[in-house]
């Protein structure tokens, strides 16, 4: 059984278009990968009780969280064929809109990544201690409960 290295996983802030991209492009380079699958969870403006969210801040406890992603990671790889993995989440305050969730994942078929990527993004949910406080438009708050 191979052991994955540990992944920066956490980045401040909302994930840019341009980080994502860049993620994308440099597996060009990578001539035995056939498929790409990528997830993006983006902070939705709900109405709760007549209050619409404006922003999220997510937070962790973040050696436990770390911990339980490479657990996820070293899993993930056990389990599907991967070439290559990699997840980033959001800290601080993410505004409606941007990204706070990025799963890319890739592999010699379409198969391994469409499964991969579904059972990643569930595990990370479902899973990890990250934290979203739902900001609403008149500046009151209320922790979010992952669904």
């Amino acid at each position: 059984m191979t052991v994955h290295k540990k992944k920066t996983v956490f980045m401040e802030g909302a994930i840019s278009p341009e980080f994502i991209a860049n993620s994308i492009a440099k597996h060009q380079s990578k001539h035995d990968i056939g498929a790409h699958n990528i997830f993006l969870g983006q902070v939705r403006a709900d109405v709760i009780e007549e209050k619409k969210v404006s922003a999220i801040e997510y937070s962790c406890y973040r050696k436990m969280a770390e911990d339980k992603l490479h657990e996820i990671r070293e899993e993930a790889f056990n389990r599907f064929n991967l070439t290559c993995m990699h997840t980033y989440h959001s800290l601080g305050k993410v505004n409606v809109g941007e990204i706070c969730f990025f799963v890319f994942v890739s592999a010699e078929s379409r198969k391994e990544v469409y499964a991969a990527t579904e059972a990643i993004v569930n595990m990370i949910k479902e899973q990890v201690p990250i934290f979203g406080k739902e900001i609403f438009e008149d500046k009151t708050h209320q922790w979010k409960e992952n669904s």
